[in-house]
């Protein structure tokens, strides 16, 4: 089974993606993790890597590469990116997308890279508009369009513990013989 799990900075991807492979015996692959690697590579923070990507069509080329090699690739994983959804198209048996309030998801940034609430805001809205620009322009991709999406829940709204239960029965009441209602992707095109 391949699961996607999508949504901006601090909505709990990672988390709840690590915790839903973890619960179902799936293996985690995570485009943050593999985007922060390169990012350090550079000697750069993930915003700044974000703002130089915008100069480097090739540096998000790849990293879209790898994921839909993954995405393509791969049984039995969980998916976990901003584009997750996008890339895995129609491969994917299940896309979930996540968000929250930029404050809660500000505070959540504050609290795991150890700075000020309004610097991770900040920084947070400057990624955002940074990515939804590179998204459009490379592959016509409306990030905002969450109708490719089986599922998309604000994850301000739950506990993570709670969280995981509700993705967890989510995924055991899917019905993988139906395509009923489950929305193709057409019109996009991956030029990595």
């Amino acid at each position: 089974m391949l699961i996607t799990v999508s949504g901006p900075p601090g909505s709990g991807k990672s988390t709840n993606a690590a915790g839903l492979a973890d619960a179902l015996d799936l293996d985690h692959v995570s485009g943050g993790d593999i985007f922060r690697e390169m990012a350090a590579e550079h000697d750069m923070t993930p915003v700044e890597f974000n703002e130089f990507a915008e100069e480097d069509p090739q540096i998000d080329r790849d990293l879209d590469r790898r994921l839909h090699e993954i995405a393509t690739d791969r049984d039995s994983v969980v998916l976990e990116s901003r584009l997750a959804g996008w890339l895995a198209a129609d491969h994917a048996d299940f896309r979930f997308w996540f968000d929250a309030p930029i404050a809660v998801r500000a505070e959540r940034i504050a609290e795991r890279e150890g700075k000020p609430v309004d610097r991770a805001k900040a920084e947070t809205e400057r990624r955002e508009a940074s990515e939804r620009k590179r998204y459009r322009e490379y592959y016509d991709i409306d990030i905002d369009d969450l109708s490719i999406y089986d599922a998309a829940y604000n994850t301000a709204r739950w506990s993570p513990d709670r969280f995981l239960d509700v993705l967890v029965a989510t995924v055991e009441a899917y019905d993988p013989d139906s395509d009923e209602g489950k929305a193709p992707i057409e019109g996009v095109s991956y030029d990595f």
